[in-house]
């Protein structure tokens, strides 16, 4: 099934060359593009795209706003976002996760790792296991001046196993290294991981790693820790 792309970003450039890049891949095709934060949100209710590519930068309304907007609109349940940033502020990006994003790239990444990322956003998986993302992980989602969230009911209800996985994956673990560390295949990995989002009402991955760390059920390791 081909991957429906919006585009969120206000450099006309910029979106022509995503859009290049994305079409030229068969599997993918961009559906609409938006140059601002409501235009981003209003084209996502019309087209409701599988994954919106959306920048925090933005004038008017910025990407972490329009995040926020289609990430709590239930008619959007089924759509991802994937922010882009040039990492110049990376508490935007821990607070876009908060929001429902399901990762982040940097703007300077390879043709490859972009499409890359896009389909491992879709498939319903997030993109946090790079180094710099366990950073962002430990260093905002569980800031000692954050407010943590109350534990979800949803928490109590994991098993022992489920909350193993749950752990692993908010250190920022891949699923195919959470099978290696428990010998196990890396499809049991990705069952314990849907049943404990379903427990929790995590929309995805990111969701359940955010909800690791406010409810305290993973501490945080001091930043620059591997």
């Amino acid at each position: 099934m081909t991957i429906r792309v919006l585009l969120a970003d206000d450099q006309a450039l910029l979106r022509a060359t995503f859009r290049i890049l994305i079409d030229s891949d068969p599997g993918m095709t961009v559906v609409a593009e938006a140059a601002d934060g409501q235009e981003a949100v209003e084209l996502t209710r019309r087209h409701g795209p599988d994954v919106v590519l959306m920048d925090i930068r933005m004038p008017g309304t910025d990407g972490l706003a329009a995040t926020t907007d289609i990430c709590s609109r239930p008619e959007l349940a089924s759509t991802r976002v994937l922010i882009l940033t040039t990492f110049e502020n990376d508490q935007n990006v821990a607070e876009a996760l908060r929001a429902g994003a399901s990762g982040f790239l940097g703007k300077d990444v390879g043709a490859d790792v972009l499409l890359t990322g896009i389909r491992t956003v879709a498939a319903g998986e997030s993109l946090l296991s790079p180094t710099a993302t366990r950073a962002l992980i430990t260093r905002f989602l569980a800031a000692p001046d954050d407010t943590p969230l109350a534990p979800p009911e949803g928490l109590a209800a994991l098993t022992d196993r489920e909350r193993e996985v749950m752990a692993l994956a908010a250190h920022g673990r891949s699923n195919i290294e959470i099978a290696e560390h428990l010998v196990v295949s890396p499809l049991t990995v990705r069952s314990h991981i849907q049943r404990a989002m379903s427990k929790i009402g995590a929309r995805d991955r990111a969701q359940l790693v955010v909800v690791a760390y406010q409810s305290g059920l993973v501490q945080p390791r001091p930043y620059g820790a591997g």
